[in-house]
């Protein structure tokens, strides 16, 4: 029981608790002898610090390529804000031509008077409503136009 709480100690003499550093444990650390490095080490380093031509030339396309991408995406994202603008301009412009149709077809009505229409029809025209035999009816098929060939039947 005792080696582990010493090893404990020791693991833990390496950290400093609390919101000041002490000094001596700098100064000791800035004193040690510097210890060489193994020749192996040093050589695995360097050649991993080294890039081939390749590997650099593939960087460069990587590179270029999300270039390319970002460019096209925000180029995209500026059609679109553009276009969802023109969207809504025209919304508005077509809300104010119904509005200005809405109150062109009002005036129109308005100015309408049927009554007199009808009166001139009859009194000035000579015009009469049709009596009950002289009405027609005819089957539309399901059209709304309809084209006389041939003279009508006197019922």
């Amino acid at each position: 029981m005792a080696t582990q709480t010493n090893t404990a100690r020791r693991t833990d003499a390496g950290y400093v608790r609390g919101n000041t550093v002490r000094k001596e444990d700098l100064i000791r650390e800035m004193n040690k002898p510097y210890k060489p490095v193994d020749v192996r080490v040093a050589k695995n380093r360097a050649r991993a610090k080294k890039m081939s031509p390749g590997y650099v030339l593939f960087l460069a396309g990587a590179v270029t390529m999300v270039c390319f991408m970002l460019i096209s995406y925000i180029k995209m994202q500026a059609e679109l804000t553009v276009s969802i603008k023109r969207v809504a301009y025209l919304k508005t412009e077509l809300n104010n031509l119904k509005l200005s149709n809405d109150e062109e077809l009002e005036r129109i009505e308005s100015s309408i008077n049927l009554e007199e229409i009808k009166q001139i029809a009859v009194e000035e025209l000579g015009m009469s409503y049709a009596k009950a035999g002289q009405v027609v009816t005819i089957s539309d098929e399901g059209s709304d136009y309809v084209r006389q060939l041939r003279e009508l039947p006197n019922e």
